[in-house]
């Protein structure tokens, strides 16, 4: 058997190979480091694979966020809500630019945005929504577009872990995770669904004039060379990862598809156990398995660190996506982050825990994950 990783990027490569040396080759030749003609192609198929106006590439998924929060014109001690049980990149920006995160609970079931818990913590401050689409499935758009326009505030998708994603409407339309709200964001970081071999990020938008904004604050708020009309940033997709991007969109719904077959044997193995709640998969959309999140439905303490380590003495990876929520982080302390009451990311941050997904697993490899995960709780 093939040693089992996390993400296997090694093996996908060498199935892509000829296509990525062929293409990194392509631009060393062409000496077009920054903004060569595959940044160009590149934003032009994904936006074709989004159905979206408007791709613009970016340094990185954390960029993307900021860049997105800079083109509203959101001012100081503006309110931005945004789940708590997500990664640090989503909330550390709206710190960084001294506007106020306010942190929402996520639904038991779905790992994202609470729209209960959405609507409560709206007042005469709120500017902002950041949904993020955990996991690989997306947020209830529908309901969250829905108080938005009721409150009259900008909606940005933090698209990072669901790109490809479809989320269905209830008069039976669907769109792409990432392009229903005002502004959408991802990250091309390796491990994800689509990822570079380095950094990356891209910002989506439908609206002309703010893609315009977008592309200025990218790129030091330029309007064209050396006249800059807005305070912006130096944020750009390398050349190479362009071309790299343009060969992996190709495969992308294919390794989806493949992602969503590694989820289906899983579930089949873990089919009614007790402890091991595997991840629910809402109507609305189509879950795209970034991660292949578990809950442990057990009260028993230390249970979660006993399985964690029995599978790395098994040789199988596994990570907690994630351990410390934002409100309860150190940095957020000073904006009020340890006064909040959110029991079901509390819940979910001390049960949660992910085991390898990628296209590459094969029934081998899964045989052998599932087998020892049942043997622990037997």
């Amino acid at each position: 058997m093939r040693a089992i990783q996390m993400v296997d990027l090694k093996t996908e490569y060498q199935r892509l190979k000829k296509e990525i040396d062929t293409a990194v080759i392509d631009v060393i030749e062409s000496a077009a480091f920054i903004n060569g003609r595959p940044v160009q192609e590149f934003s032009k198929a994904l936006a074709d694979y989004l159905n979206v106006k408007h791709v613009i590439p970016c340094a990185n998924g954390t960029d993307a966020l900021q860049i997105a929060m800079m083109a509203l014109d959101l001012q100081p001690g503006d309110e931005v809500i945004t789940p708590s049980f997500t990664y640090i990149a989503t909330t550390e920006v709206v710190a960084l630019l001294r506007l106020k995160p306010v942190f929402v609970e996520v639904d038991k079931q779905t790992f994202n945005i609470d729209i209960d818990s959405l609507r409560k913590a709206i007042t005469p401050k709120t500017k902002a929504i950041v949904p993020v689409h955990l996991y690989g499935q997306s947020c209830d758009m529908e309901a969250v577009m829905q108080v938005a326009e009721e409150h009259n505030l900008f909606v940005i998708e933090d698209n990072a872990q669901s790109i490809g994603g479809d989320y269905f409407f209830k008069d039976g339309s669907s769109k792409k995770a990432g392009t229903i709200g005002t502004i959408g964001t991802t990250s091309f970081y390796p491990a994800k669904n689509l990822g570079a071999y380095g950094d990356g990020g891209a910002i989506f938008t439908n609206d002309d004039a703010l893609a315009q904004k977008l592309t200025m604050i990218a790129n030091h708020g330029q309007s064209k060379r050396y006249y800059h009309d807005v305070v912006g940033c130096n944020s750009r997709l390398d050349t190479i990862q362009a071309a790299i991007l343009n060969i992996r969109l190709q495969y992308l719904d294919a390794n989806i598809n493949a992602r969503i077959k590694v989820a289906d044997y899983y579930d089949a193995a873990f089919a009614n156990h007790s402890t091991i709640k595997t991840p629910f998969r809402a109507k609305n959309n189509r879950h795209v398995f970034h991660q292949y999140t578990l809950i442990l439905d057990s009260d028993k303490k230390g249970l979660r660190d006993e399985l964690s380590a029995y599978l790395s003495d098994k040789k199988i990876p596994n990570m907690i996506y994630y351990p410390v929520p934002g409100h309860r982080q150190k940095m957020f302390e000073t904006f009020g982050g340890f006064e909040y009451d959110l029991p079901v990311t509390d819940w979910l941050t001390e049960r949660v825990i992910s085991l390898p997904m990628h296209p590459e697993l094969d029934n081998e490899q899964l045989k052998y994950i599932t087998e020892n995960m049942l043997a622990f709780f037997n």
